[in-house]
């Protein structure tokens, strides 16, 4: 009741001294004023009684000290970290639960260590060819050290934000814009990751990147089409290309099958005409052994041997006598092949003598 009707009186001395002066309020005469009216409520009275006064001014101190030091209670979650300011000045960490400090000397800044931030990073940028792409870019990290976080850098979101942004520029720089819309994003990412972290080492900001995702890369509105032609023929190319390899990898077994066996029957054929060309030479060296013994008679075993065979697939045998004159033979073709043949008849005996 006291203070509501002192702030009456000087609401009406703050109207008067608006109406006549026309400019606005004196704030050194307004808390002067006030802090002069309560003095006087609290100050000495003769007609009360002193210890009166003394005691509604140890109550009042009481409840200011107790409303101060209720205050100074507070609570970190689990996912939090505190970091206390006394005067200005770091003094420490505070870890999760119920905690208190001095209001008005500390003051208490809360940092979320466990959640995971995103920023989201485009542009349009040059590339080694000389052309221009626009890429996003979305970079995780999280916060390690609270006080590096706060007190190593300014602001440590912008100072990522400015170093994803140059390290993105870095990397696009390096690459083709072909490579840089078809297979080269996973390249792109690790280099984009790696720059980004050598950037932000030397300054320890207490963040740790933890991924990097290289959303999109496309080309100018101007070109889109044309560059959009170019990567469905390239789809295709690769289509025919998986669609080859599917059929050689159908013909090959087949291919290298045949090849086997033909490499086998080549095998089979050489061994055969190896073993024929050895039993050959076997036969003759026994020829040769009886031709030393009986070269006589070995001479005309050859002889007769060979004209049997000649006869064998011949009809017509053409005939020379002594008188040199010249007979046809025509053998009939009921005649059977495989019968003997006098030789004497045909004085092949003492041909062969004369010779």
């Amino acid at each position: 009741m006291f203070l509501k009707n002192i702030l009456k009186k000087n609401y009406q001395e703050w109207k008067k001294r608006i109406s006549y002066e026309q400019g606005p309020p004196n704030l050194d005469e307004i808390f002067i004023n006030f802090f002069r009216r309560v003095s006087k409520i609290f100050s000495f009275n003769p007609i009360r009684k002193p210890s009166n006064n003394k005691f509604f001014l140890v109550l009042f101190i009481l409840l200011c000290i107790t409303i101060w030091f209720f205050s100074g209670f507070y609570t970190i979650k689990e996912a939090e970290r505190g970091l206390i300011l006394r005067l200005g000045k770091f003094s420490h960490i505070v870890y999760p639960g119920l905690n208190w400090k001095p209001t008005f000397i500390d003051k208490l800044i809360t940092v979320n260590v466990e959640s995971v931030k995103e920023l989201a990073a485009s542009g349009i940028m040059l590339t080694a060819d000389e052309n221009v792409v626009r890429v996003e870019m979305n970079v995780q990290y999280k916060i390690t050290n609270p006080k590096l976080y706060l007190f190593s850098v300014v602001n440590a979101d912008d100072s990522l934000k400015q170093a994803t942004d140059s390290a993105l520029r870095e990397v696009i720089g390096k690459y083709d814009m072909d490579r840089i819309l078809t297979e080269g994003r996973t390249l792109i990412r690790n280099d984009t990751y790696q720059a980004i972290e050598d950037t932000i080492k030397p300054y320890n900001m207490g963040i740790t990147v933890l991924d990097v995702n290289f959303q999109t890369a496309r080309p100018p509105e101007e070109v889109k089409a044309a560059f959009d032609d170019a990567i469905a023929a390239r789809e295709n190319e690769q289509q025919y290309i998986r669609e080859a390899e599917a059929y050689a990898n159908e013909v090959q077994p087949n291919a290298y099958g045949r090849a086997q066996r033909i490499l086998e029957e080549g095998r089979s054929y050489s061994i055969k005409k190896i073993l024929a060309a050895q039993g050959e030479v076997l036969k003759f060296n026994k020829f040769l052994s009886e031709y030393k013994i009986f070269s006589k008679i070995t001479k005309l075993r050859l002889y007769l041997d060979t004209v049997e065979k000649v006869f064998k697939n011949t009809k017509k045998v053409l005939l020379n006598n002594n008188n040199c004159n010249n007979i046809l033979l025509s053998l009939n073709k009921n005649f059977d092949m495989d019968h003997n043949i006098n030789y004497n008849d045909l004085n092949f005996s003492d041909k062969v003598n004369k010779k």
